[in-house]
């Protein structure tokens, strides 16, 4: 299919410490006593199930696991993580303020451990591989893999690399071997059991919500969109194909930019992997050309623009592609 445009599950038993925070973080003073306290009796240390959430690294998390993504977690309330405070308002009846107020903290709860440990396994460390600088020499690559641990870490986890160097300050990534243990937000797949009927994107928002017949949110992405205003397709379209781990053809009247393709003059095969350019996901639309897809820079999405399709971070189109269905009408508004 073409396409055009060993992990443990092992709860840590100590809060975050406050130089893993960014220094933009909003209300972390129950996190913020002495790093040296270890007294294992002190409650502090152990995740209390249904606990509030304290600050906006763990709104972050939180959300993700179900399904209000804030793009890249890094802890800090941006625009995106206001929009997925938003969405998950709207769908508790509260009002969508973007904050994490009083009366959010009391509906939003943890409902596992903020952090969880993953070793890096013999092999991860196996598929790793450099992405190659030009288009043809992607297009003879077996894959288009992570390049690195961090990069790989940082998408499954859904995290920028700049958390999990905080929350790591004893690894060198450069140089990290198997069998190191790492701290990571504790996030695993999303799963829903509720039934989408329409997938709704919002241009001037950049924004992606899957919604049931009640109008109620189960999903919602961050999303890019097309730079060019000529080339974003608003009305209704509809879902016509969908394709796990896609690989992607590069064609270059679609890279006027690229003096590469210009010279080469042909069209190239680029093959499936996280760093292909449409990412690990492809939902086709009913537009030649269109469609929902992944990306291998998850910090850019709903910051810059794609050529014409919607793009999403990896692990949020993989989330759309486990309820995406052929046929589903896909609504794009101004």
């Amino acid at each position: 299919m073409t396409t055009s445009c060993a992990q443990t599950a092992t709860p840590l038993q100590r809060p975050m410490r406050p130089e893993d925070v960014p220094a933009q973080t909003a209300d972390t003073s129950a996190q913020t006593e002495s790093a040296e306290t270890s007294d294992e009796n002190d409650p502090r240390y152990h995740v209390v199930a249904s606990a509030p959430v304290s600050n906006w690294l763990e709104v972050q998390i939180e959300l993700a696991r179900r399904g209000f993504s804030s793009g890249s977690i890094d802890g800090v309330r941006g625009a995106q993580s206001a929009a997925a405070m938003k969405a998950f308002q709207r769908n508790n009846q509260l009002r969508e303020t973007g904050d994490l107020d009083a009366a959010t903290r009391q509906v939003l709860q943890l409902t596992d451990a903020v952090f969880t440990t993953h070793i890096f396994s013999a092999e991860e460390y196996a598929v790793l591989q450099p992405v190659a600088p030009t288009w043809l020499e992607k297009s003879q690559q077996t894959a288009l893999a992570h390049a690195s641990a961090l990069e790989m870490l940082a998408e499954r986890y859904h995290a920028t690399p700049g958390l999990l160097r905080r929350l790591n300050p004893g690894i060198d990534w450069e140089n990290i071997l198997p069998g190191v243990e790492v701290q990571v937000p504790a996030l695993g797949k999303f799963t829903t059991t509720l039934r989408p009927t329409l997938i709704h994107v919002r241009l001037a928002d950049r924004v992606l919500q899957a919604t049931d017949e009640s109008g109620r949110i189960i999903v919602h992405f961050p999303v890019s969109i097309a730079k060019i205003v000529e080339k974003r397709p608003v009305g209704e379209l509809q879902v016509v194909v969908v394709v796990p781990n896609p690989d992607y053809t590069f064609d270059p009247v679609n890279f006027p930019e690229s003096a590469e393709g210009q010279e080469l003059g042909r069209r190239l095969i680029i093959p499936p992997g996280p760093n292909n350019p449409v990412g690990v996901a492809w939902i086709g639309l009913n537009r030649p050309g269109y469609g929902i897809h992944g990306t291998p820079d998850p910090e850019k999405v709903g910051r810059t623009e794609s050529h014409g399709c919607f793009r999403l971070a990896n692990w949020d189109a993989l989330a759309l592609l486990s309820i995406a269905k052929v046929g589903m009408r896909v609504v794009v508004e101004p």
